[in-house]
């Protein structure tokens, strides 16, 4: 059989596990719940909490991105197999995060790990405001050293707006994390030529170096009443995760110590990036963003931008322009150039008040804590910098 179109040959050595620092690990209903019983997979369940520890000890950030809480609730509250309407998924739901929440909690807490709850809708994700909010939230947590478990807020979610799946959650949490490897646990050991169930002369692709039509002809269907998601959803995820910046590979959750036996050469799918979180955002920030206003810094904050550094409030001479957080902001120098441009950390009125100011006078300015810096060197371009 022909190596499919962004198929990659095996040349070079693929990535190892112990190369990336941050790392989403999706979780999905059919290998989280048992559905004869409707219970958890307790045992499972603390094997990967173990691999989760592993990564953690070596340093990395690790984030869950966990499905189960419909399948949970469904069962304590007596609902029938199959499609659930609305209603009863936002109920099951309800009653299922609660205990998801609690599972995660316990399990990690006796690998002395702290988890902390997420719940996200669509909105989140696709907001700006909302996104740079989830965004703070998770980077705090990490910062913190707890292991974020986020999920869909089914409660609350419509048909219209919705993920619907958690493939492509996970998929937009690793780059509103700024993750660097995205682990898509599932009931197959990655993606096959064809659907292996079907064709029993299928092989596994060991590596995508690029989304194309053919390999968005190989995906399949959902492959159980418990999941949401198919190969169709997880090849849209590999689509969104390279394009920011993340590894991605599928693998086979059903083993014990799923992402342990990873590191170990465990069969598995790698979709490839030729980018980085940092430099996919700064792509984005230089070439799809208008902006919105201007910051001027005097020589020093030229100078120390320059350099590398972020832009602090002390830096800049003046404001001008109406935008808020999250927004692009031109940075120009004395001499009125622009010198770079960045995703800035204030409305224009907070930046007005705090510019020129130390960033320790921020909370006395503003009345509450605030971040130390206008704009964020890893959300920022230089002119002139090469972002890929």
């Amino acid at each position: 059989m022909s190596q499919p179109a962004g198929a990659a040959k095996r040349h070079s050595p693929l990535p190892r596990l112990d190369q990336f620092r941050r790392i989403v690990i999706k979780v999905g209903s059919s290998l989280l719940v048992d559905r004869a019983a409707g219970a958890v997979r307790r045992e499972w369940l603390e094997a990967l909490a173990q691999d989760i520890a592993g990564l953690h000890r070596a340093g990395a950030d690790v984030l869950v991105v966990s499905s189960g809480s419909i399948a949970l609730g469904r069962t304590v509250l007596g609902l029938p197999d199959g499609d659930l309407k609305l209603d009863d998924s936002q109920a099951a739901a309800a009653v299922g995060q609660i205990a998801l929440a609690r599972i995660w909690a316990e399990t990690l807490a006796h690998l002395s790990l702290t988890a902390g709850q997420i719940l996200v809708t669509f909105g989140d994700t696709e907001q700006r405001q909302r996104y740079l909010n989830a965004r703070a939230t998770i980077a705090r947590l990490l910062d913190l050293r707890a292991v974020p478990v986020i999920n869909e807020n089914d409660t609350v979610a419509t048909q219209e707006i919705r993920y619907g799946d958690n493939d492509r959650l996970a998929a937009r949490v690793a780059t509103m994390s700024s993750a660097d490897l995205l682990i898509l646990l599932s009931d197959v050991a990655g993606l096959y030529t064809a659907p292996p169930g079907e064709d029993p002369g299928a092989t596994l692709i060991p590596v995508v170096a690029r989304v194309t039509a053919e390999i968005e002809a190989m995906a399949g269907g959902a492959a159980s009443c418990l999941s949401k998601g198919g190969m169709r959803t997880k090849i849209e995820a590999a689509k969104i995760a390279t394009t920011g910046g993340a590894h991605m590979l599928i693998a086979d959750g059903r083993v014990a110590h799923p992402v342990a036996r990873l590191g170990e050469g465990a069969p598995c799918t790698w979709f490839l990036t030729g980018s980085t979180p940092v430099t996919a955002r700064k792509k984005w920030i230089a070439g799809s963003l208008e902006p919105r206003g201007a910051l001027h810094l005097d020589a020093g904050a030229e100078r120390a931008i320059r350099a590398g550094a972020s832009l602090l409030p002390a830096g800049v001479k003046r404001v001008e322009g109406e935008f808020v957080r999250g927004d692009c902001v031109l940075m120009r120098n004395p001499a009125g150039a622009e010198i770079g441009r960045g995703l800035v950390a204030y409305d224009a009125g907070e930046a007005a008040l705090i510019a020129g100011r130390n960033s320790q006078d921020i909370e006395s300015l503003l009345g509450e804590p605030g971040r130390a810096t206008l704009i964020h060197r890893d959300d920022m371009v230089i002119a002139g910098e090469r972002v890929g």
